[in-house]
């Protein structure tokens, strides 16, 4: 799998909605290799959307496409300080993401050892299944420079707060949270699935 993440700030939220439903419509069914995304706008207006791809080459080829460079001159207005990032290696924690969800929590941030915090992601997930039966799967995309995305997704909000409550002192071990730096939190109260 290969993952883009696409991030900034949305100058017009119906505009930019507008411009997704336009490109689910429009696009996707030429899109070749186009696995899924996940978007979102959070309350201060962070845009996000992670595309999911069958591969590198498939996202390039989508991204080649005459429409596609005209569907995004046409939506770049909607945003401000867009970044991309590509991301080679990804990593489904408990399946994977989920259409389902009513709620996902983005988190963005850097790791002291990209493979320790991998395999360690890969030993907790039996514990992260019992500890967290709210969480419905998730992916971690890793962007080559020690950065990450993680995108988890929950049934909803209230009951990833209740969960994350419950599981308070059960969470991850001293070893494995200090690998994690810089960490940020996007939450997406109505996330969007294509």
């Amino acid at each position: 799998m290969f993952v883009q993440v696409i991030k900034g700030k949305a100058k017009d939220e119906a505009g930019l909605r507008k411009q997704f439903d336009r490109w689910a419509e429009e696009l996707k069914p030429g899109a070749e290799g186009f696995l899924g995304s996940t978007s979102g706008i959070a309350g201060d207006g962070t845009f996000i959307t992670v595309v999911r791809f069958d591969s590198e080459e498939a996202a390039r080829r989508s991204s080649d496409r005459p429409e596609q460079g005209k569907w995004w001159s046409e939506t770049e207005p909607f945003l401000k300080d867009v970044t991309f990032t590509d991301c080679a290696e990804v990593d489904e924690m408990l399946g994977g993401g989920s259409d389902d969800a009513g709620f996902v929590q983005v988190m963005q941030g850097r790791v002291t050892d990209v493979e320790k915090a991998r395999a360690m992601g890969r030993e907790m997930e039996p514990e992260l299944r019992k500890a967290r039966p709210d969480v419905l799967g998730g992916i971690a995309a890793w962007h080559g420079d020690g950065g990450f995305t993680q995108v988890i997704y929950f049934e909803s909000e209230a009951g990833a707060r209740e969960g994350e409550s419950s599981s308070a002192g059960q969470g991850p071990t001293e070893e494995f949270r200090e690998l994690w730096q810089d960490v940020s939190y996007i939450n997406l109260s109505d996330p969007s699935f294509l």
